[in-house]
């Protein structure tokens, strides 16, 4: 049952197909540092994304280095990468400064999971990023089962998905340091019940729980950007809700657009 999340997606999409296939989303995934599975979650990710018949994938485990004519070749960026404040697991000024002007060139970009909490002081990848996870700001409970909830029913990447569904086992991050309101638009939210923490927050937890926003978006420039908070490790990315929404997000950062089909345990 493990990949029945992506078969579902391509299974829809080459049903939809006809003989004027769109150019395939030409996707470069950046990774090569994290404390997370990077090296299991990446093959996850890149498979999601191949399966639906859009996306042609290429993987760079070392970005040091890079520069424009790196990215040059792409329409979509994915990150998963950490660099866990070392300063020499930045990038550099010439490959930072690319992705920088690839995004506001009109190019889309994806940050997921805890590539938001990369890159502290990287003023211009915290705008792009809208929420990070920062020293002080960041946290969350036990990985559980939690109820993804929609709050914008009406957007590309959402429009024709069920008003909720479930994530299984998962990590729950809440009280991200967040860029000023109206520079970011959320797609979905999740209840952090506070009394899952047992008293061991090491941040605020205010009341009984709040919503913190797992899905949102943001337009830099003239590029696109989408975050999922949600995908801790291989099986969280392996879970249906998790191949849907990354996939849709991610043609609607490179494109604009979701063509994407919503397979039936997604519907409403």
């Amino acid at each position: 049952m493990r990949w029945l999340c992506v078969l579902l997606v391509s299974a829809g999409l080459l049903a939809g197909q006809s003989d004027q296939t769109p150019a395939k989303i030409q996707t470069l995934i950046i990774t090569g540092q994290n404390v997370h599975d990077w090296r299991g979650t990446t093959p996850v990710l890149r498979k999601i994304l191949e399966d639906t018949g859009r996306f042609e994938v290429r993987v760079t485990e070392e970005f040091r280095g890079a520069g424009p004519e790196t990215l040059a070749p792409y329409d979509l960026v994915v990150i998963n990468y950490y660099d866990r404040r070392r300063p020499e697991l930045r990038w550099g000024e010439r490959a930072e400064k690319a992705l920088v002007d690839f995004v506001r060139s009109g190019k889309g970009l994806v940050i997921y999971h805890f590539s938001v909490a990369a890159f502290d002081g990287w003023e211009e990848y915290e705008k792009m990023c809208a929420g990070n996870w920062r020293p002080n700001f960041g946290h969350h409970s036990p990985a559980h089962d939690f109820t993804v909830e929609i709050k914008d029913p009406d957007h590309p990447i959402t429009r024709g998905l069920k008003k909720s569904f479930v994530q299984k086992n998962d990590e729950l991050y809440a009280n991200l340091k967040w860029q000023p309101a109206g520079t970011y638009h959320v797609l979905a939210t999740a209840w952090d019940d506070h009394s899952r923490y047992q008293g061991k927050a090491k941040q605020p937890t205010p009341g009984p729980g709040l919503h913190q926003p797992m899905l949102w978006i943001v337009h830099y420039g003239q590029g696109r950007v989408f975050v999922t908070a949600l995908g801790h490790d291989v099986a969280a990315t392996s879970t249906v809700p998790f191949a849907v929404t990354f996939a849709r997000g991610a043609e609607w950062a490179a494109t604009g657009k979701v063509t994407l089909p919503v397979p039936p345990e997604m519907a409403p």
